[in-house]
């Protein structure tokens, strides 16, 4: 068995410990969490022991675990950040959010928002602590009214060491062969999968690099997605490929290069759009593509507007008229090829059927290369200053190209133990979600479940509010997860009732635990375009 190598040590992470002294207004106030077990084994009488993760951190007094998010206060086992809540405006809200650690509803003191009402506030899972050891409800299990009707949300974050990161990368550059290692800081973290249309698609993290490898390998594969997750850039390097710069939402830095464009289409639907515009402009048009290479006059759109043919002949493998594959190898080039000079596609011209004078325009799916050719009497290309009708065709080619972005999802198998937290039954709440009865959010953002067995989750990072991530040296990512549903159907399903609590007590006590003391808690306003996580069908269907 790994040996935990945290066990019996402090956690040294400054913020946390910064905020066990006398906090400002603005600072991060300590949790109360669970109490510390009894000990069964020696340990020294200044310490407790925590019991939030495998890891089993022995905290003395003053100080914070591992993970930095607990910590030893006085003897009391705390949580080190704010609770984080959702807030949406609603009309005849006249609430103040600024985002700030507040005391909220009557009970909280003079300074309460006015206005707000339980269907404008949602008990997120960021910093909400965990179930583990799982023999325990979730901290959190808040009943409200939605719509008139009465609603329960479970609220915890997990400890996943199943878990991964689907990174969509919007570029036709090559940045490597499928299934070649990916790696961070020298440590194998993923794999590069199966390119989509107009983007290279990155699997990073899972069980096997987690856990499955050396303890640098593990604790590498949680920091890149710790990072990931959390909106921070990685430098990634691809085995027989590039260097990537990754960060969600921003372009991808491919070799020190940003991207700018995602490709309009293939080179065939490139020339399917803008055929019609170029037809009367150009003799001959190809659109340079590492999947498929696109000829006007024999493709089906320069049929149709009875083009001339003009005896061009393109390398590569032919699959249906006007349609090339593989032309030249992947690279960074024109279209995602290698191609340096275009002109290294083209075999000869059939002088049965080309005429000097063509004008042929070569360009790439993105508008970023593009050349233009006049035949001379030996019906050789020669490099002509290409016309303004044309130049703002490419132009507008690549104006239909949508920016290129980093996208990164986490995927989470949350099957297992902390069902427990919800129920003393847990099938009964993976059959409650199959069935659609239970809406599953990851911080109040929309959550996909995938088909088949068990919970995996998918969310993308950039819906959820920063920051929502972290990680113990098990090694395993924290995030949070909050299941909500009819309070009746959770009574069904064998939810833990006893420990529903209703949303304005939980927010004037602070804790699920009706004596638990007052729990700091931070609101932010709902992102925009995410659904209201108490308002999605179907359950108030």
């Amino acid at each position: 068995m790994a040996e935990h190598e945290h066990t019996k040590t402090d956690g040294l992470g400054e913020m946390a410990t910064a905020a066990l002294g006398q906090p400002s207004d603005h600072a991060p106030r300590l949790t109360p969490g669970w109490a510390a077990p009894a000990r069964h084994e020696r340990m020294a009488a200044h310490k407790i022991e925590c019991n939030a993760c495998p890891v089993l951190c022995q905290i003395s007094d003053g100080k914070v675990g591992a993970c930095d998010r607990y910590a030893n206060q006085g003897g009391a086992l705390v949580r080190v950040d704010p609770v984080l809540l959702l807030r949406r405006h609603l009309d005849g809200d006249t609430s103040v959010l600024d985002g700030g650690l507040v005391p909220f509803l009557a009970s909280a003191g003079p300074d309460t928002p006015s206005g707000p009402t339980e269907a404008a506030v949602f008990v997120t899972a960021v910093g909400a602590s965990t179930t583990y050891p799982d023999y325990k409800p979730a901290p959190f299990i808040v009943s409200s009214v939605v719509d008139g009707v009465d609603m329960v949300t479970v609220v915890t974050e997990g400890i996943f060491s199943y878990c991964s990161l689907k990174v969509k990368i919007d570029t036709d550059r090559w940045l490597g062969p499928e299934q070649a290692n990916v790696r961070c800081e020298g440590e194998v973290v993923g794999h590069v999968s199966t390119a989509e249309y107009g983007s290279q698609m990155l699997s990073l993290g899972g069980v096997h690099h987690i856990t499955g490898g050396s303890k640098k390998e593990g604790r590498s594969t949680v920091a890149m997605m710790l990072a990931l997750g959390n909106q921070q850039a990685v430098d990634l390097h691809i085995d027989g490929g590039a260097q990537v710069r990754v960060q969600a939402g921003q372009p991808p830095v491919v070799n020190g290069v940003p991207e700018a464009r995602m490709r309009v289409g293939c080179g065939s639907a490139t020339i399917g759009i803008f055929a019609q515009q170029l037809a009367g402009e150009a003799d001959e048009v190809v659109v340079v593509d590492d999947h498929i290479t696109g000829v006007l006059t024999e493709h089906q759109a320069g049929r149709c507007l009875a083009m001339r043919p003009s005896g061009l002949k393109i390398r590569g493998r032919k699959s249906t008229p006007g349609r090339y594959f593989q032309v030249a190898s992947p690279g960074t080039g024109w279209g995602g090829t290698d191609l340096v000079d275009p002109l290294a596609i083209v075999e000869r011209w059939d002088a049965g059927l080309a005429w000097p004078g063509q004008r042929l325009l070569m360009v790439s799916t993105t508008g970023e290369h593009a050349a233009w050719f006049v035949l001379d009497q030996a019906l050789q290309p020669q490099p002509a200053r290409m016309p303004a009708a044309v130049r703002s065709i490419v132009e507008r080619i690549g104006e239909n190209c949508e920016p290129s972005l980093c996208s990164v999802l986490f995927v989470g198998g949350a099957g297992g133990s902390l069902r427990a937290g919800v129920t003393e039954n847990p099938v009964q709440l993976t059959r409650a979600i199959k069935q659609g009865r239970v809406n599953v959010t990851c911080g109040g953002a929309p959550a996909y479940v995938w088909p088949g067995g068990g919970i995996t989750v998918m969310v993308d990072v950039l819906r959820m509010p920063a920051n929502s991530f972290g990680s113990v040296p098990t090694p395993a990512i924290v995030a949070p997860i909050e299941f909500s549903l009819r309070l009746a159907d959770y009574q069904t399903l064998g939810g833990h009732m006893a420990y529903v609590r209703p949303l304005a007590q939980v927010l004037a006590s602070g804790s699920w635990h009706p004596d638990g003391a007052p729990t700091a808690r931070r609101f932010v306003a709902a992102a925009d375009g995410n659904p209201w996580p108490l308002g999605q069908a179907p359950m108030l269907g």
